[in-house]
This record gives structure tokens, C-alpha cells and sequence, in this order.
């Protein structure tokens, strides 16, 4: 399989800090390719490399077939970048501002008027081109940053946390867009939403604290580290001893995640059997009312809780 993105020993150094320490990446073309981590993990310190907005420390990176180094001039030409908070010039319309960009980038004449026509059209923004972008919204920003990184139909495309600051119905609009580029464009998508990724995304990789965990499809992940899960619904009011509950049992030995969604606990095991023979007691001590106990498979985010995690554990270890 052709592969877009390649990375070998990438580290990016600030002083004594290390931002990202050695990374591997091999992401296919054609794929949407998830990035995750948690806040301050090295992501957007990654997209700023693979871009050419910053310089490695040390190791390489080829992005569509070009080597990332000093004269990014040329790799430009062939990606597009949404930034995690894409600034505009409020003045300007929306058809004026991708016009400006398609500029930049080369396109003139009926050739620049056509590329605009159809990403506005891609991206829902036709018949909100002529407004000044001052009066957009949130939602409608992102759209129209989405629409200027495709402007030059780019090999690679990189995308910052696309979806974090919008609403429910701006999210679904944004990755919809993002799933119709499969296949199309390699979609390299940075963020913390995993319900984003399990939507969307071919492969993911995992990265805490400047070093990769794992990367693998998201089916692979999920058979890799299908570790029972415990689901607990409380009756209505209980959310104090919940809690409290979950506290206890994130010191517990044979747990390796627990995470609260919506008035449930979800639990993962890391010793099934003593999970089968422990959990009630703690459950009565705390006196909970459950209306619902049942085991099933974990989701993407409680396996990403777990490595996480786990990684934090060898980190210390190494580090005695």
C-alpha cells in the first residue's frame, strides 16, 4: 500500500523539553488517518512538522513524497492545512477570501472562479459566500477554513483539532465533509474526540507526552484490547455515591480504566474474574441502587483511557 505520510525517529526539542521523541508513523494514502492524544501530548506539535511550520530537532519525515525540511515551499503546494483556530480577515466575503487564497496558490481566471464555486459547494457555504465573514459563525468559520484548505486540491491534507469548539449539528456538518474526502485525499486529522474518530477515521495512532503508544485500525484496537467492561446505571440521584464509587475503584489493582458517561460507569478490567467477584461489594459499601449491570466491549475512548494511562505507569517506571 502507498503510503503519504512516513516518519522515522521525528523529535522536536524546546530546551530541555522534549515535544515529541521519536517518532515512527507510516499513514496510508487515501486513508483518514486520526491522531489522537490528550491536550499537550505533541499533536500540534507534529501537524507544525509534517506542514513545514517548524523544523525537527532531529529525525525525517516524507509527506507526498517529499522530504519535510528547509524549503517548504514545494510541500505547500501539494497539502492543505486547517489550523485549530483559523484566523480570517473579517472584512472580506467568503468568496473573496478563497478567491485571495486560490491566488496564492497559482489559480486565475475561469480556472480560479470554478475551484471556488466548487468548494463552496462542498463545504455548504454557496449562498453564505457573499456575507463578510464577520458575520459567520463558528460553525460556518470552520466550514470556510475547511474550504481553503481544499482549494488547491491537496495530496495531504492536515486538519487541527477540526470539530472541538462547535456545536453537535457544526460537528456532524465537518465530518461529513471529512468522510467524503476518502479515497480522494489523505486526511490527517489531529484531535482529542473520539467519538470523531470511531465516525470517521481508517487508522488511528496514540500519542502521550511526545511518544507514540500504539497505531493500529480502529477495529484492530478494539480486538487488540477488548478487556471486559463492566456497565453500571445507578437509579436517578445517586451521583455523589457514584463518584465516590469511581474513585475507590480507579485504586483498585484489577481495574485499568473507569470512566463516567451520562449517569453510568463504565469499568475496564484488567483481571476480569476478580472484577466478577469484587465489584458488587463495593457497589452495596457505597450504597448504589443499580437499575442496570451488564458486561459488554469497551469503546475507542476507554481503550484510549487505558493506554494512556498505562503509558503514564511505564513512564514512571523507567523514570525509577
Amino acid at each position: 500500500m502507498e503510503t503519504a505520510i512516513h516518519c522515522e525517529g521525528l523529535v522536536k526539542r524546546y530546551r530541555d523539553f522534549a515535544a515529541l521523541d521519536g517518532l515512527d508513523l507510516d499513514v496510508p494514502a487515501g486513508s483518514i488517518f486520526g491522531f489522537l492524544g490528550p491536550n499537550g501530548a505533541g499533536k500540534t506539535t507534529t501537524v507544525r512538522l509534517l506542514t513545514g511550520l517548524a523544523q525537527p530537532t532531529a529525525g525525517r519525515a516524507v509527506v507526498s513524497g517529499l522530504a519535510v525540511g528547509q524549503d517548504s515551499l514545494p510541500l505547500r503546494e501539494r497539502i492543505g492545512y486547517l489550523d485549530q483556530q483559523p484566523q480570517f480577515y473579517g472584512w472580506m466575503r467568503g468568496r473573496e477570501f478563497l478567491e485571495f487564497v486560490g491566488e496564492l496558490f497559482g489559480l486565475r481566471g475561469a480556472t480560479l472562479k470554478a475551484r471556488v464555486e466548487e468548494v463552496l459547494e462542498q463545504t455548504g457555504l454557496t449562498e453564505a459566500s457573499k456575507r463578510r465573514i464577520s458575520g459567520y459563525s463558528g460553525g460556518m468559520k470552520q466550514r470556510l477554513g475547511l474550504a481553503q484548505a481544499l482549494i488547491n486540491r491537496p495530496e495531504v491534507l492536515f486538519l487541527d483539532e477540526p470539530a472541538s469548539a462547535l456545536d453537535p449539528a457544526g460537528r456532524r456538518d465537518i465530518l461529513e465533509i471529512i468522510a467524503g474526502l476518502r479515497g480522494r485525499s489523505t486526511v490527517f486529522m489531529s484531535t482529542h474526540i473520539l467519538a470523531d474518530v470511531e465516525r470517521v477515521c481508517d487508522k488511528v495512532a496514540i500519542i502521550n507526552r511526545g511518544r507514540l503508544i500504539v497505531e493500529a485500525s480502529v477495529d484492530e484496537l478494539q480486538a487488540r484490547y477488548a478487556q471486559p467492561i463492566f456497565i453500571l446505571e445507578p437509579e436517578p440521584g445517586q451521583s455523589a455515591a457514584l463518584n465516590a464509587l469511581a474513585q475507590v475503584l480507579r485504586t483498585q489493582t484489577w481495574v485499568a480504566a473507569v470512566t463516567l458517561e451520562q449517569g453510568e460507569l463504565h469499568l475496564v478490567a484488567r483481571d476480569p474474574v476478580t472484577a466478577s467477584h469484587a465489584l458488587l461489594p463495593l457497589v452495596v459499601q457505597h450504597q448504589l441502587t443499580l437499575v442496570r449491570f451488564e458486561r459488554g466491549r469497551p469503546s475507542l475512548e476507554e481503550i484510549f483511557l487505558q493506554l494512556v494511562e498505562s503509558s503514564k505507569v511505564e513512564e514512571k517506571e523507567v523514570v525509577r
